[in-house]
């Protein structure tokens, strides 16, 4: 049985979703998004994921196409219509359909809004057991990775290629420091097990994972450094994770072909990724 998914009001089978050709999301990527992360049918950091789409929508100063309860509501008839247990709901907002043109369309156009479904087994996966194996890229992506744009090209990229090695994913490196995966927030563990992540800035994504982790860690009465990390100061850490809505959290094993640590995932990963999951559905929605 396909999907129903919701577009532009409606909620339609996914064979049925149509969007113009002319839409800036598709020309231009012009669009902001979210994912949602959902186990046992709650949504988990609903409120964190509403907030940096009103930031990413500001940044682009783009329509908003309803409010965060209209939002809610849509999520949940989702996860009813689609009997999600396990998985995400993304959703995209683009500046709609107008003729091609560098300029943008006369105030009025509305908005493009699309949400849909994505199901998972459960939450535990063979990343999170085993542990990723990473090598790093330049990264070259534009300078506002802070706002959650669907400009995603490059990442998609650096993500082939480290499955062309063999790998499960890249390290994008800037200046001769880390900034962040493809799709997650990236850290390391020194072996005085200090948590180091680099500071927010325009040059990561603001990840609300992330956000949550740092608490958490903070609480469990674990030190957290936010400054930037270099590839060898990893390759000789004593752990190293990374964090998204689709992650979680998840160790990273090996770097460009060395082991971080013992090659294993290490006590610190998995005691935040317990902490994460307690908490998150404690306040799920």
């Amino acid at each position: 049985m396909s999907r129903i998914v919701y577009v532009n009001g409606a909620y339609v089978p996914e064979e049925e979703a149509k969007l113009s050709i002319f839409d800036r999301g598709l020309l231009f990527a012009d669009a902001v998004y979210e994912v949602t992360a959902v186990i046992e049918r709650k949504l988990l950091d609903f409120p964190g994921h509403m907030a940096r789409l009103r930031r990413s929508l500001a940044e682009l100063r783009l329509p908003s196409p309803a409010t965060d309860e209209e939002i809610l509501a849509i999520h949940r008839e989702l996860l009813q219509r689609n009997a999600l247990t396990f998985g995400h709901i993304y959703l995209m907002v683009t500046r709609g359909a107008a003729d091609r043109d560098f300029v943008w369309p006369k105030d009025g156009t509305p908005p493009s809004f699309i949400l849909f479904t994505q199901a998972r087994d459960g939450v535990e996966s063979r990343e999170a057991r085993e542990g990723l194996r990473v090598v790093s890229v330049p990264d070259l992506r534009w300078a506002r990775r802070d706002i959650k744009t669907v400009q995603l090209l490059y990442p998609s990229l650096a993500k082939m290629e480290a499955k062309r090695q063999g790998k499960d994913d890249a390290w994008m490196v800037e200046d001769g420091f880390v900034t962040e995966g493809t799709s997650n927030n990236a850290y390391i563990v020194t072996e005085s097990e200090r948590i180091v992540t680099r500071a927010l800035s325009n040059a990561i994504l603001h990840g609300i994972t992330r956000a949550a982790i740092l608490r958490g860690a903070a609480e469990a009465g674990l030190e957290v450094e936010e400054r930037p990390f270099t590839l060898a100061e990893a390759q000789g850490a004593r752990e190293a994770f990374v964090t998204s809505a689709g992650a979680f959290v998840t160790p990273v094993v090996e770097i460009d072909g060395l082991p971080v640590g013992d090659g294993a995932p290490g006590p610190i990963a998995r005691r935040l990724r317990a902490i994460y999951l307690d908490e998150a559905l404690r306040t799920g929605l």
